[in-house]
């Protein structure tokens, strides 16, 4: 495969700035502002997997010359032995070469970050509600599949074992990379159980993937914030307890409002719902930065608005429709026990394609 100039060039760039985020960690003063470092730390982590491959590939090209000049002036024996390094270095040097145009794909910077997750019931009533919790414990079990945590923020349960709305945070490296296609309106068609006439019901519900976020991402002034105490109460309306140790933050400049009453405790609720409170608002700066610039949608595997219908999970014929990429598989109990990983590849893979035509 013939590498052309223009690409060596642009992978020479991002050697060049990794070297030089490398030069500026090295520097004391580069730690006296410890939201700057971390954030070249980030950059330099991101940069470091393709920095160490563009230095394998020009090391192999070092070594092929070497092979050549040394074969010239050898004998038959090592001749043949130098003959078999070159063979493996050639097609090492042939991978690497495969590889090279999505090494300058630029990465998503959110990709190594946990995610919060917010589903609610949508239409349906009672039926997207226990809907919802199917999707809760699918999401669940892929997390644990994947050896990710996952942590219960908030849940407003319905008597009958469904939730009209749940968040809750999944923490493992990688979590937001495969987790943010599921970002939009998911849709089911089978026969409620509260249906005595067997007829099968269309019910939908909303799922929100965000970007665990801290200060290095977004600044909050303490003084835009109203935090409001009240006594948890649970299902029913009867009450958890009678101290008040629910949470309600109000962000006043976008008005935006985070909730917790999970926890006994006031601080532990307190941090949870600044946790979904800081995602939140980072997550409303995101989307007004990329309507800005439209271009970026045309990068994405469909429109990355949580109204977009994404997928469809039919029980009758027990099948699951991705209708971004078109796939469908027959089986959806295997799906719904968190089997997530073939409709997710074809969702990363459709992302890639999409994004190195721009190149």
């Amino acid at each position: 495969m013939m590498i052309n100039e223009n690409l060596m060039a642009k992978l020479a760039v991002l050697r060049d700035k990794y070297r030089e985020l490398e030069n500026r960690l090295s520097d004391p003063a580069a730690m006296q502002n410890m939201i700057t470092w971390q954030k070249l730390s980030r950059e330099h982590s991101s940069l470091q997997p393709i920095a160490r491959k563009i230095d394998e590939y020009d090391k192999i090209c070092a070594e092929l010359r070497d092979n050549e000049e040394l074969s010239a002036q050898s004998d038959a024996e090592m001749k043949k032995l130098i003959a078999d390094t070159t063979n493996e270095l050639l097609f090492r040097k042939g991978e690497l070469e495969k590889e090279m145009p999505l090494w300058l794909l630029p990465k998503d910077k959110n990709d190594d970050k946990n995610v919060i997750m917010e589903i609610r019931g949508g239409v349906g009533g009672e039926e997207a509600a226990l809907f919802a919790g199917d999707l809760f414990r699918m999401y669940s079990r892929y997390a644990a599949r994947s050896g990710w945590k996952t942590e219960l923020l908030s849940a407003n349960a319905t008597e009958i074992g469904g939730f009209k709305e749940v968040s809750f945070i999944i923490e493992g490296a990688g979590a937001y990379s495969r987790l943010k296609f599921e970002s939009g309106a998911h849709r089911v068609q089978r026969i409620p159980v509260t249906e005595s006439g067997g007829r099968i019901h269309t019910s939908a519900v909303t799922v929100a993937v965000l970007p665990e976020a801290d200060e290095i991402d977004i600044h909050i002034d303490p003084g835009d914030l109203r935090i409001d105490t009240y006594c948890a109460g649970g299902a029913g309306g009867q009450y958890v307890n009678r101290t008040e140790t629910a949470i309600r933050i109000t962000h006043l400049p976008t008005g935006i409002v985070a909730q917790c009453q999970d926890e006994k405790s006031q601080l532990k609720n307190k941090e949870k719902a600044m946790k979904v409170l800081l995602a939140r608002v980072n997550d409303k700066a995101q989307q007004e930065q990329q309507a800005q610039v439209a271009a970026d949608r045309k990068n994405q595997v469909g429109s990355g608005d949580r109204s977009e219908r994404i997928r469809t999970y039919n029980f009758p014929q027990g099948r699951v429709t991705d209708h971004r990429v078109g796939l469908t598989l027959h089986k959806l109990s295997a799906v719904l026990d968190g089997d997530l990983d073939d409709i997710i590849n074809e969702l990363q893979a459709a992302e890639r394609a999409e994004r190195l035509k721009q190149i």
